[in-house]
């Protein structure tokens, strides 16, 4: 027994150092003390080489609803894994070269959770529908032990679905291993097992009460190679098989589910043909080993349950919006789910398929200005407010977010009452329509509204002022004056320029005019023989009404007219030039008040000032009495609230 445990004690030895259950590499935590990294292909202290990652994106545009391939995983593929890059309502779907489905088969949607298959586990995962935009996937980490497929079941367009997995390189020797192998040293990893005498005859090799896993055996001939280093451990030759053993089922595994169809197998043990005692497998030829069949079990169906999906996105992006999920009856078989008739979940409380959300509270219209004044003096116009839609932690947001229907006016018409209207005036022509005798001079008048507006106007009355008036150059006989020539043209086509004219001193005789000296009109004032003139920007003058009463009789007052330039349309127009605007306002009746004495007027007491000071000329007797003291107050005191 002794010698068993030693060889049990080897062999596990071997598995732990030399290889992993399905050909998985050997990985840093199995040598103690080691300093080494494991690389992409789990080789601890390996360059990479041992495997080659194959990676891609299935892009294709799909048109039927259905299954469809997307990538082949070979067998003895690692780290898989297939990802959709988006959030879509497909699904991937995993099944073997046997027919079997593994994940989302026969239009049956699995939960998401871990299913085996391959030779390996998969993890499914499904995001929430809701909180989340990744998209389905599964994951394994391998290594297979068949070829595997993945599909899609199409039902919108495809977002792409990303594939990666490593495979291992062919004739890779693992660097845990020597590269010149010596007749009975292991190949890659797998135990060279040649036949060997009975163990028994080998009892005195394994007598050593010290040996232990770990420890290093001493060396014997064809069983440990002499060039081996003293702190690497190799495997030891299993005993000779030989026909005093054989397999036998000793029972079976347990039940894979506790009901819905699962699978238990036998369980083989190599036993001593006389005594039936277990020994390792070892002394058993593998060849010969029965295979496990799977055998079901459990084939009653489970109990029905309520297969609760996922609530939907809320149907109100603020406020209280309501969220809806499906809800079926389904049961368990096979290990596949199943939907059944809801009845046969009667007896179960069914959750909600409904229920209130709300993502956050909704915005609300706010008024950030007062009403702004009206846009016109008078008649109608309108005036405006700033209304925006803030959010709940009181971001300005789109108009959009807030109730359209609750939206508060933030324009509104408003009446400045009617427009008075008055006649405008410019200023008389310079030169009378005469050299000499009588002529006129002219000016424009037009009656506009004191607002600027495109509404047709109502007549100003039947006081139109003069458009004309007369003028008188004096007797034409004899008569000395200057005579000037035509302008010539202005030497700008726009704006500020000078033009030039002739100027003579002529005398008017019975036949016509005749040309003197100079000097003889010297008496008289030379007009200019230059000026400046306006072309196109004489289009816009200077009109104002005549002046309003003085604001006083005496003592300065003031009067004032409104002054607008006009365009020849007469449309309000801003091409005048400021400097030459006429006043709007200037003082008038600048003279002291004289008030009128009345000759009858006289005091008749010396000392009338006391009666002026005592307030006593509101009395007819004392008024008459005093009759100029008080007339002499009473203007004074006129006087001083018309300044106030």
């Amino acid at each position: 027994m002794f010698v068993s445990y030693l060889i049990l004690t080897f062999l596990y030895f071997d598995k732990a150092v030399l290889g992993r259950p399905g050909g998985q590499m050997v990985g840093c935590d199995d040598f103690l003390g080691s300093d080494k990294v494991v690389d992409k292909c789990g080789v601890c202290g390996g360059d990479n080489t041992a495997c080659r990652v194959v990676s891609g994106v299935f892009k294709h545009i799909l048109t039927k609803v259905g299954y469809h391939k997307i990538v082949e995983i070979p067998e003895g593929a690692m780290k898989i894994n297939v990802t959709e890059m988006a959030k879509s309502n497909n699904y991937l779907a995993l099944r073997s070269r046997s027919g079997r489905s593994i994940i989302n088969g026969n239009w049956a949607i699995d939960r998401p959770g871990k299913y085996e298959g391959g030779g390996t586990m998969f993890t499914y995962k499904r995001p929430n529908e809701i909180s989340s935009t990744a998209g389905e996937s599964f994951l394994a980490e391998g290594p297979t032990n068949e070829i595997l497929d993945v599909y899609m079941i199409h039902q919108q367009p495809n977002p792409g679905i990303h594939y990666e997995y490593v495979v291992p390189n062919t004739n890779t020797i693992s660097p845990h291993l020597p590269s010149n192998r010596r007749p009975g040293e292991p190949m890659n990893g797998q135990l060279n097992i040649p036949d060997s005498p009975d163990p028994t005859e080998n009892r005195d090799s394994f007598s050593s009460p010290d040996l232990s896993v770990g420890s290093i055996p001493s060396r014997q001939p064809g069983r440990i190679p002499a060039h081996a280093p003293d702190n690497q451990v190799l495997p030891l030759q299993p005993p000779r098989r030989n026909r005093d053993y054989n397999w036998k089922q000793v029972g079976s595994t347990e039940c894979s589910v506790s009901c819905g169809k699962g699978a238990l197998y036998p369980i083989f043990r190599c036993v001593n043909r006389i005594t039936h005692e277990e020994v390792s497998d070892a002394f058993c030829d593998s060849g010969t080993k029965p295979s496990s069949e799977e055998e079901p079990c459990n084939l009653f169906p489970c109990p029905a349950f309520w297969d609760i999906g996922e609530w939907s996105e809320c149907s109100k992006t603020c406020g209280l919006g309501m969220q809806h999920r499906q809800i079926l009856c389904r049961h368990i078989y096979a290990n596949r789910t199943h939907t059944v008739q809801p009845h046969r979940c009667q007896n179960l409380e069914k959750p909600e398929t409904t229920t209130t959300c709300q993502l956050k509270i909704c915005s609300e219209w706010q008024i950030r200005t007062d009403w702004t004044p009206c846009s016109v003096p008078c008649g109608v116009g309108q005036k405006t407010r700033d209304v925006k839609c803030v959010s709940n932690i009181g971001d300005v947001v789109d108009d959009e977010e807030c109730n359209m229907k609750l939206r508060p006016n933030d324009i509104e018409n408003c009446d400045m009452g009617p427009c008075a209207k008055s006649w405008f005036l410019t200023e008389w022509s310079d030169r009378c329509s005469a050299e000499c005798g009588e002529g006129v001079r002219t000016r424009s008048v037009v009656c506009m509204s004191n607002h600027i507006s495109s509404l047709p106007l109502e007549g100003c009355g039947n006081n139109k002022p003069a458009e004309s008036t007369a003028c008188d150059n004096g007797p034409c006989e004899g008569k000395l004056e200057w005579f000037t020539g035509a302008w010539s043209q202005c030497s700008v086509e726009c704006g500020s320029g000078t033009q030039q004219r002739d100027v003579i001193c002529i005398r008017k005789i019975a036949e016509g005019f005749a040309v003197v000296k100079p000097q003889e009109c010297s008496f008289l004032e030379k007009p200019p023989n230059q000026q400046s003139c306006h072309l196109k920007s004489c289009g816009a003058k200077w009109f104002y009404t005549e002046w309003s009463m003085c604001s006083k009789s005496c003592e300065g007052g003031f009067r004032v007219r409104e002054v607008r330039c006009l365009a020849d349309d007469m449309s309000h127009s801003d091409k005048c030039e400021l400097e030459l605007k006429p006043e709007d306002r200037e003082t008038c009746n600048t003279l002291d008040c004289i008030p009128e004495i009345d000759e009858t007027c006289k005091d008749k007491y010396y000392n009338c000032n006391v009666v002026v000071q005592a307030r006593l000329c509101v009395y007819a007797y004392y008024k008459t009495a005093c009759c100029a003291s008080c007339v002499r107050a009473a203007s004074r005191q006129s006087g001083y609230l018309g300044r106030r």
